[in-house]
């Protein structure tokens, strides 16, 4: 037997143009205020994204848009989240300061022949008011979470993902209810990591409930988007699809989560705002290799950390070494950098994780190494890491 057909999409946009959108009198397809639609088996979702002073006159066009795609056929279930558009800032982005000296005289030339320049300016970059850093008195846990660590990292490709995806598995394997938020909206990969698929449920209170794998509780956007597409996002819908996530159905009274593992994007950018500002995290962990190059990047994500109050436990060296046949340890990128900068930062270096290629494998395979090897020097090492921050 055939299985029945799921949403059409054009209709779906036929659907929701019957919505009027009451500042432009056009339909809600017609207004352009369908953004990032996604269809998915029998789910629907879009976001509604309006200026932070219409949220309250559009909440009953959300649910008037809601209804018109459940009625619609071959849809189960029917999201609309409502978001405010962030306002341009109106500070100038660029200042001029002065440049101490004037332009050097060229080459052969008598500086007493030469008339005194003006002083030079150079452009700054004037602060984001809309980013300002400051200890986050707002942001909490959500429900029946005990514990909330994050995996940081100021630039991509040191490993971040990897160590937060074997982090949970070791926590796991040490007997805590873990679960694993991937907060990489744009490059989602827990799913792949841990060889997890499919579409999430909702609770009662329209909460997403967490998939399951190798004994953890993971939420990513790549269970949500459609798969092999690009999530071309804005920085609010970005941000409003993190909050969803983090506000999943992660554990109970009865059952509640020992600890959250967050792993975060490279950067600090408008992601790791709506984190610090929104969730209260009991520490971060920062990951680097042992480059000068990643330990400048991963010193910016320390400063962003500190400045909102969020404990840095310590610092992880990935690709800290390769052993050979013989065992002899060969620093491939380098030695000592991630342990000096953890000195710098006043913090532990919590491990040191080597190369390996059957940690590679199992990455791609969705076959954690933790839970697979757990006698490898890799995996020993998460499994010492994890029993650090218990």
């Amino acid at each position: 037997m055939s299985e029945p057909a799921g949403p059409d999409r054009s209709a779906i946009l036929t659907a929701l143009d019957r919505v009027i959108d009451p500042k432009s009198g056009k339909g809600l397809t017609a207004a352009g205020l369908v953004r990032g639609l996604v269809l998915r088996s029998g789910r629907v979702a879009f976001m509604l994204e309006v200026a932070p002073a219409d949220i309250e006159l559009y909440r009953r066009v959300r649910d008037q848009a809601e209804a018109a795609i459940a009625d619609t056929d071959g849809v189960e279930t029917a999201q609309v989240v409502l978001t405010s558009e962030l306002q341009a800032p109106s500070a100038q982005q660029f200042t001029v300061a002065p440049r101490r000296g004037g332009l050097p005289p060229p080459p052969g030339a008598h500086r007493a022949a030469l008339p005194e320049s003006a002083p030079q300016r150079r452009a700054r970059i004037a602060d984001d008011p809309g980013a300002q850093l400051h200890p986050m008195v707002d942001a909490v846990k959500p429900p029946h979470v005990n514990k909330v660590i994050a995996v940081a990292s100021g630039k991509g490709g040191v490993g971040k993902s990897t160590v937060a995806v074997n982090l949970a598995a070791a926590f796991a394997a040490l007997g805590q209810r873990v679960g694993l938020l991937d907060a990489d909206i744009y490059g989602p990969s827990a799913p792949t990591m841990l060889g997890v698929g499919g579409d999430p449920t909702f609770d009662e209170e329209k909460r997403l409930n967490p998939m399951v794998a190798w004994g953890i509780k993971v939420m990513s956007i790549g269970f949500i988007v459609e798969p092999g597409t690009a999530n071309i996002w804005r920085g609010p819908m970005a941000s409003s699809a993190l909050r969803s996530l983090i506000n999943s159905n992660w554990g109970t009274a009865e059952e509640p989560l020992d600890v959250l593992v967050i792993d975060l994007p490279p950067g600090t950018g408008d992601i790791q705002l709506t984190l610090v500002q929104k969730l209260k995290m009991d520490g971060v962990v920062i990951v680097s290799t042992p480059q000068e190059i990643a330990l400048i990047d991963a010193r910016r994500a320390a400063q962003m950390f500190e400045k909102t109050g969020a404990p840095i436990l310590g610092v992880v060296e990935n690709m800290a070494y390769f052993a050979d046949s013989s065992g002899a340890r060969i620093p491939i990128f380098g030695t000592g950098g991630a342990k000096t900068e953890a000195e710098r930062l006043g913090v532990p270096l919590l491990a040191e994780i080597p190369i390996e290629v059957a940690l590679r494998e199992g990455c791609d395979a969705g076959r954690p190494l933790v839970a697979t090897h757990p006698d490898s020097p890799a995996a020993r090492a998460f499994l010492d890491l994890a029993a650090k921050l218990i």
